[in-house]
């Protein structure tokens, strides 16, 4: 060590020490960090990038055909699935493409059921007299129609209607037979705010026979739930005439029944319409014609 000549070696030797020491830290905590993430999974979900998961020919190259690893653009390794779903794929499939899928169908009902309405109209203070075959026939003149629906009101002795044209025109030309005597009383049409609610074509009519049925039969609703089905027939049998036929629903859903009643004569269920908003049991119930017959029960098959 020499003081004199102004060096200090020793001080000259902790320098190149501490340089040697600092370059072998460092080389030291790669190592350390070497270490640490080899033993880490680079293919695990939260190591992966969503981006490199994407089906993009940017991002990714073609897989070797025996390994199933390759590179993307950045360079990383990464497993290719060759097809297979994994989780994360299906888990996107379910969130985003499925999702987009329902979004899209919920518009599409909903701008159908927009169109239909605009092609429906309301008609309203119509007869207990009229049948639905004579109200279509009213509105011929205005346009071709699709579907007529006669329904009771509880709280007036007259119907109410909606009709369905196959377009806006014919909708609109209806408007201009408001005040037109149909039975006793000029019948009210306004634009619809609702749409008709459309029966399951495996119930309607399948032949004249069926049709003549439907003649017999109307539909009947917010039945107390307390009322049984031999009670429905008394009450309409003691004031319409003959029952031939009744079916009773309901479920466990819905806080009231309906029914389903053929008469043995058609005036008997064009009577019957005058019992909507008559009282059974504790509720007023609502009674329109029915548009699907009352089949037979198919027999049980017997138990071997």
């Amino acid at each position: 060590m020499r003081r004199n000549g102004g060096v200090d070696d020793d001080d000259d030797d902790d320098d190149d020490g501490g340089s040697d020491d600092g370059g072998e830290g460092f080389k030291r905590e790669i190592r350390d960090l070497e270490e640490m993430l080899s033993k880490l999974n680079p293919m695990a979900e939260e190591f992966v990038p969503p981006s490199l998961a994407a089906v993009n020919h940017h991002h990714r190259l073609l897989p070797p055909a025996a390994g199933h690893f390759g590179f993307n653009a950045n360079n990383f390794l990464i497993q290719t699935n060759s097809g297979i779903p994994t989780a994360n794929s299906a888990r996107r499939k379910k969130n985003n493409y499925s999702h987009g899928k329902r979004r899209m169908n919920s518009r599409t009902s909903m701008a159908q059921r927009e169109d239909v309405i605009r092609r429906t109209v309301y008609v309203s203070d119509i007869d207990h007299q009229v049948t639905e075959e004579q109200l279509a026939a009213l509105f011929l003149s205005c346009g071709q129609v699709v579907d007529c629906r006669v329904c009771g009101d509880p709280n007036s002795v007259l119907r109410f209607a909606f009709v369905e044209f196959t377009d806006e025109e014919g909708a609109r030309n209806a408007l201009s037979l408001a005040g037109t005597m149909l039975g006793f009383y000029p019948v009210r049409v306004l634009p619809s705010k609702t749409a008709i609610a459309p029966v399951n074509p495996t119930f309607l009519p399948r032949s004249e026979d069926e049709r003549e049925m439907c003649a017999r039969t109307i539909y009947c609703t917010n039945i107390d739930k307390k009322v049984t089905q031999a009670e429905v027939k008394l009450f309409f049998e003691s004031i319409c005439g003959e029952v031939h036929r009744l079916r009773l629903l309901g479920d466990y859903h819905h806080s009231t029944r309906i029914a389903f009643v053929e008469f043995v004569m058609a005036e008997s269920a064009i009577a019957a319409l005058n019992c909507s908003g008559a009282v059974l049991g504790s509720l007023p119930i609502r009674v329109s014609p029915s548009k699907t017959p009352v089949r037979p029960r198919a027999p049980r098959p017997p138990m071997l």
